[in-house]
């Protein structure tokens, strides 16, 4: 172990312990951070017995016992990651375009992977001089799945993060999705209240659950366009359980086009349904999509800096460009 002291400044007095500690380490989750606290490798002039949201009062001395594997490895860099591309800013929010195929924050099976956090922390690092603060530390508030592209939103401060998780708590917030899904989905749409829970047969999947054990769900979703067997819905979750709108379309019979989880594809191909598609026997078809077919296209909040603000993304190219051979060669 390797002992790491931080004295507390003026300007962090009353922070609580983790936020402090998060401050200072960005590229580590709150969560492994809290795990450190609990261990008992963390203390505050000198004493151990402490939790994580023990407040702290200025020229405390904070003492982390540092694990070699994580000297050696300080604060965890993504790999290949990718570019930012943020969709409005205001003193309470930030708001990026994520792109799909990346995990919002490390993965419990590969630390070491690229990561949304990561890429916003690199993004922020290099607008500043090298030993300056960055000029605020993002803060998570909702989460959007791996394989999912569009808007994800930041608090600032931590005033900000507990307003806007307060928001997403009590299903004030407004978010619109758009999948591509098999089947012709009915001209008025439907709703779905069913709850979910974890699938005790397979780690890591969701299942409707009517046991009494299920959270309660629910997503409202409309007809966009209509194709000679599959469909581009709107899909508008109120509550933000793990996986629900990949759940309940399915469980309505309209799961995502693309879904190795819930559905039938983990890729899609253009020989699936263009007519007299003859492949190169020479080359592998490449696929037009190989993720999942959900995009979070907006967001509908009350920043706490500028009040009711409505955020929208458009599909990236891939989402975009299946939408177009689907209506080509499946439209009505």
């Amino acid at each position: 172990m390797t002992v790491e002291y931080l004295p507390v400044e003026v300007e962090d007095r009353g922070l609580p312990l983790d936020e402090f500690l998060a401050a200072q380490f960005p590229r580590w989750t709150k969560g492994y951070l809290r795990g450190l606290i609990r261990e008992g490798l963390v203390s505050i002039d000198g004493q151990p017995e402490i939790v994580a949201s023990t407040r702290l009062h200025s020229n405390a001395l904070i003492g982390i016992d540092l694990p070699e594997e994580e000297v050696a490895r300080p604060q965890i860099r993504s790999s290949a990651l990718p570019e930012i591309r943020v969709l409005y800013e205001d003193d309470a929010i930030w708001v990026i375009d994520k792109p799909a195929g990346i995990a919002v924050e490390p993965e419990r099976w590969d630390r070491e992977g690229a990561h949304i956090a990561g890429a916003v922390l690199d993004h922020l690092e290099r607008g500043v001089a090298a030993g300056e603060r960055l000029p605020f530390r993002p803060r998570v508030v909702h989460r959007i799945d791996k394989g999912t592209s569009g808007v994800l939103c930041f608090a600032k401060n931590l005033e900000a993060e507990r307003a806007l998780r307060s928001q997403f708590e009590e299903g004030s917030v407004s978010k619109r999705y758009l999948a591509l899904v098999e089947g012709e989905v009915p001209p008025e749409g439907g709703t779905v209240d069913l709850p979910i829970g974890p699938d005790a047969k397979k780690d890591g999947k969701m299942r409707v659950d009517r046991s009494g054990t299920g959270k309660r769900a629910h997503t409202r979703y409309e007809l966009a366009r209509a194709y000679r067997g599959f469909s581009l819905v709107g899909a508008f979750p109120k509550t933000g359980r793990t996986h629900q709108i990949r759940v309940h379309l399915a469980a309505r019979g309209f799961p995502l086009l693309v879904d190795p989880l819930y559905g039938r594809r983990e890729e899609l191909l253009l020989s699936e349904f263009k007519p007299g598609y003859v492949s190169s026997k020479r080359h592998k078809e490449r696929p037009l999509i190989a993720r999942l077919t959900l995009h979070a296209a907006s967001l509908a909040l009350r920043s706490p800096a500028a009040g009711e603000v409505v955020i929208e993304c458009a599909p990236p190219k891939d989402f975009a460009a299946t939408m177009t051979q689907l209506q080509r060669w499946r439209g009505r």
